[in-house]
């Protein structure tokens, strides 16, 4: 090697060493600053938005099987259809037999108001306590009365057959059960009342029968005044064809 180029090469590294340190020296400082615009400021109140990647679109020809598929997806199963006919039989089921329990439970109602009513009603015909009245000897001299009037008739028509035991057994009551037959009579009024016919041709049998009633007291009076009369003249009379004969 000659002397030249010895001297190249010892002037030659000098200038390698000092570019390397050089670079050695730049290199962490471009790091940094990277590093520095990259980071992110803790006090921004909202982030930096990164950009999603874009998704290729379809083309339209590609669209029409995805929609057909999901039509397709969405029709009803055959277990649907079971499931939907299971529910409406067993919503007809039901709905059937709690009407058919609703409308027991009212003819049930109706049937105890309607027993209750008949108690509540038999009760009050009752007399009260203080009354002294007493149904068991009352009515069974009633019934014993009713049969009388039927014995007395038995020998004549249908009609006073009929007739007698009903009159002999509401005299007998009227007379024995007092307060009893007023609450029967109060009662049947009460009934009669809703039927105004009927109320009209009740009232006017009982003026009829008041009206006889008290004729035929008054005639037994002047009946009576006129006997007594009589008897009082045949008195007098015997009185004086004895007093001639002593």
């Amino acid at each position: 090697m000659s002397f030249r180029a010895m001297m190249n090469q010892r002037a030659v590294a000098p200038i390698a060493a000092t570019l390397l340190a050089g670079g050695l020296t730049m290199y962490p400082q471009q790091v940094y600053a990277e590093d520095l615009r990259d980071r992110k400021p803790i006090y921004d109140d909202y982030p930096a938005e990164v950009a999603e990647p874009t998704k290729p679109t379809a083309p339209a020809s590609q669209a029409i099987p995805v929609l057909t598929t999901q039509s397709a997806s969405t029709s009803p199963t055959p277990t649907d259809i079971l499931t939907a006919q299971v529910r409406q039989a067993r919503l007809f089921l039901y709905s059937h037999s709690l009407a058919a329990e609703n409308s027991f439970n009212n003819i049930l109602s109706r049937a105890l108001h309607v027993e209750n009513a008949f108690t509540n009603t038999i009760a009050s015909l009752a007399p009260s306590p203080e009354s002294g009245e007493r149904l068991t000897p009352g009515g069974v001299y009633v019934i014993v009365s009713a049969m009388a009037g039927s014995i007395v008739s038995r020998n004549r028509g249908i009609i006073l057959r009929t007739l007698s035991p009903l009159a002999f057994g509401t005299v007998a009551a009227w007379t024995l059960l007092p307060v009893t037959m007023r609450n029967v009579s109060d009662l049947v009024w009460e009934y009669e009342k809703k039927y105004p016919v009927v109320a009209d041709q009740h009232l006017a049998i009982r003026e009829k029968a008041e009206h006889i009633w008290y004729t035929g007291i008054a005639h037994s009076g002047m009946a009576r005044q006129m006997m007594e009369n009589k008897i009082g003249e045949t008195r007098k009379k015997l009185e004086e064809v004895v007093s001639k004969g002593h």
